[in-house]
């Protein structure tokens, strides 16, 4: 398959394409706002995306198969800027979409975010739970999914969304923006001041999903016989809602078998208004379809507090 990834150059971005390249038979275009201008390994390519041209997107869009369109801004500079959210997050994904369809291209699966849902989530949360949240992160995503959803039902092309939980694990490199998460900050921590510090109690539930198994999902989804004008819209979680306290816990029992010591781990002291709610993240839907996940859960910790090790010790 010719597939065409947007924000390939990103965290998720990097960690997709390197197991698609791995681990199949496709011919991978990677997308990016700048010039990629490293040598490339055997079956990649690149195109410059520039969004406000409608000629260069279907040029891109040529002979693609399907478009996993990850661009975006993250939830910080979407509440800094949120006419830029809105543009980048939502029309942006339009002009694409747009450029898609004229283009002939068969599949388009858009990322979108579990944040669409409010917070704190509590309770089960489906595909048909309420989303409620007003910050600019979720209601740009809205916008990209209403568009690709109303694509879809018009049969004009067939269209995902994934509204993807927390996900964590080691980033190709450094420079990948992903260090406001949660279990990449607290290994960076680890590497940089040898403690961890959370910003809160620790006792709001999360779900967590390895990025091992963000990739796993969209091989399945890549291959799952769907139609257009069908409800493809999926939450993609790892099926584990452990709160932040029991998650830092975990990440600093690891570090004993990478940097031989627990670290100290501090949080702001639990108040008699704080307590940790029912939460889950329901991927049931996804299930159905047959996939499932391999919750490699320790093996991505290590790896990822191996490689903040490495970019940010010190000592190496």
């Amino acid at each position: 398959m010719k597939i065409l990834i947007t924000g390939g150059t990103g965290y998720l971005g990097g960690r997709i394409i390197q197991y698609l390249h791995n681990f199949g038979n496709n011919e991978i275009i990677i997308g990016s706002r700048f010039p990629i201008k490293n040598t490339l390994p055997r079956g990649l390519k690149s195109v410059q995306t520039i969004w406000s041209s409608t000629e260069e997107l279907m040029a891109i869009c040529s002979g693609v198969e399907i478009i996993i369109h990850l661009a975006g801004i993250n939830a910080s500079d979407s509440s800094n800027d949120p006419e830029m959210a809105l543009e980048i997050n939502g029309y942006v994904t339009g002009r694409l979409l747009a450029a898609a369809v004229r283009m002939g291209v068969k599949r388009f699966i858009y990322f979108s975010t579990a944040h669409v849902y409010g917070g704190p989530l509590q309770g089960t949360i489906t595909e048909k739970s309420l989303t409620t949240s007003s910050h600019p992160y979720a209601t740009s995503h809205r916008v990209g999914e209403d568009l690709v959803m109303a694509s879809n039902m018009r049969n004009e092309i067939e269209g995902i969304v994934i509204r993807l939980s927390n996900s964590f694990g080691a980033p190709l490199t450094k420079g990948a923006n992903c260090w406001m998460l949660l279990a990449n900050d607290l290994c960076r921590q680890i590497a940089i001041s040898g403690e961890m510090e959370l910003s809160s109690s620790g006792l709001q539930r999360r779900d967590f999903i390895t990025m091992t198994d963000v990739c796993r999902s969209i091989e399945h989804l890549l291959k799952l016989p769907i139609q257009s004008g069908n409800d493809n819209l999926f939450n993609v979680g790892g099926d584990w809602s452990t709160s932040i306290w029991e998650f830092a816990c975990l990440i600093q029992e690891l570090s004993k078998k990478v940097v031989g010591f627990g670290p100290k781990l501090k949080r702001v002291e639990p108040d008699l208004s704080d307590k940790t709610e029912d939460f889950k993240y329901s991927i049931a839907k996804l299930q159905q379809t047959g996939f499932t996940l391999v919750n490699n859960r320790e093996e991505e910790l290590l790896n990822l507090i191996k490689g903040c090790q490495i970019f940010f010790s010190k000592k190496i």
